[in-house]
């Protein structure tokens, strides 16, 4: 899974959000056909945003979309979901939630798996080095993302 199209574009979506001093996780949703309906990166800092999460942005970037379109769509997510984007993926009735690393931050996967959304965690080495790097250069950033003091 890797190498899907929609994994490696939510380490692409990291990555950018890594360069532009945000938090690097990335999130890409794509159809039951394998068509990317939206990605987007974790946009907080850049933005100013209280809830700019990667598979948030990931869905604004999907833009509005009839409920047919989400049936059987896999949500790739470089960091396991907060309960946020748990809550988005539960009511937008996506299939699949694919997890870069799930080490750094457990997030609503047992929550998930309750709603009958495949769960699968891949253990990425780029992405927990992301994370790492990240919560070294800025704890206090990554305190905030998370909800902690």
């Amino acid at each position: 899974m890797e190498d899907d199209v929609g994994f490696k574009a939510a380490v692409d979506e990291a990555k950018k959000g890594a360069e532009e001093g945000g938090v690097p996780i990335g999130a890409c949703l794509v159809s039951e056909q394998g068509k990317i309906l939206g990605q987007g990166h974790n946009m907080r800092i850049q933005k100013g945003s209280a809830t700019l999460h990667a598979e948030i942005s990931a869905l604004e970037s999907a833009g509005r979309l009839p409920a047919s379109a989400y049936h059987g769509a896999t949500m790739y997510t470089t960091l396991s979901p907060c309960d946020m984007c748990t809550g988005a993926c539960v009511m937008y009735k996506v299939k699949r939630v694919v997890i870069g690393e799930n080490k750094t931050f457990v997030g609503g996967e047992d929550y998930l798996k309750s709603r009958g959304i495949q769960v699968v965690v891949l253990d990425n080495i780029e992405c927990k080095g992301l994370m790492a790097t990240f919560i070294k250069e800025k704890p206090q950033d990554w305190n905030e993302d998370i909800g902690e003091p």
